[in-house]
């Protein structure tokens, strides 16, 4: 069954690795009901999706692009099996961490149903930063976390709702595009040749679209 495994909020920590200061990566699984909904532009908004949560650097995270964070439980595990070293539901700083989703594989657009009311639709991956290398504290990790290809889910809010621990997640439709989270990841990272078939993309964050731009092989 496609759940929800836990419902994670920022617990606010210290900085080094920005001149922010304070960072909400480090997100703890909390037991209750959470609301959701879409919290504006990036900067001037409610930056996060959850009720309760906190983003401190709003240049590059929060806003209705980035409403959510999810990252799936099979993905840890595997993660876990090569770095040797447990890794709990939240240390990425994903607001939700699910069993039986295949985030990574989440079509670009697509609507997924949490609970009864609560609808989310992945817009693309979480690129890494230099918090997150910190957070993590292994060598090279945002060219490792890049090259694997796992990157995890970035939703909008289509339909607010609650979501708590154990609710069910299914897809409710699927853009026949096909073009999937590790797919338009792995093309903005690393593959540039593969860009020109993302920017139509319909549900692709405007300012994605731009930086996709930015990055296009350059014609001789």
């Amino acid at each position: 069954m496609s759940r929800i495994a836990s419902v994670n909020l920022a617990v606010p920590e210290p900085n080094p690795a920005k001149r922010v200061g304070v960072t909400g990566i480090n997100k703890q699984p909390v037991d209750r009901l959470v609301t959701v909904r879409a919290p504006g532009p990036r900067t001037v908004g409610l930056h996060s999706g959850l009720v309760g949560d906190q983003i401190f650097d709003i240049e590059h995270h929060g806003g209705d692009d980035q409403a959510v964070y999810a990252y799936a439980r099979e993905d840890y595990d595997w993660w876990q099996s090569r770095l040797n070293r447990p890794l709990a539901n939240g240390l990425f700083g994903e607001n939700l961490t699910t069993e039986g989703v295949d985030v990574n594989g989440a079509v670009i657009g697509e609507r997924w149903r949490i609970g009864p009311r609560l609808v989310l639709q992945p817009t693309f991956g979480r690129i890494p930063c230099a918090t997150f290398q910190h957070k993590m504290g292994e060598p090279r990790w945002t060219k490792t976390f890049t090259r694997m290809n796992r990157p995890g889910a970035y939703l909008r809010v289509l339909e607010e709702g609650e979501v708590l621990a154990g609710d069910t997640v299914t897809v409710e439709d699927r853009p026949a595009h096909g073009v999937t989270i590790a797919r338009a990841f792995h093309a903005f990272m690393t593959e540039p040749d593969l860009i020109p078939a993302l920017l139509d993309l319909d549900g692709l964050p405007d300012d994605l679209r731009e930086s996709l731009t930015e990055r296009l092989p350059r014609q001789p």
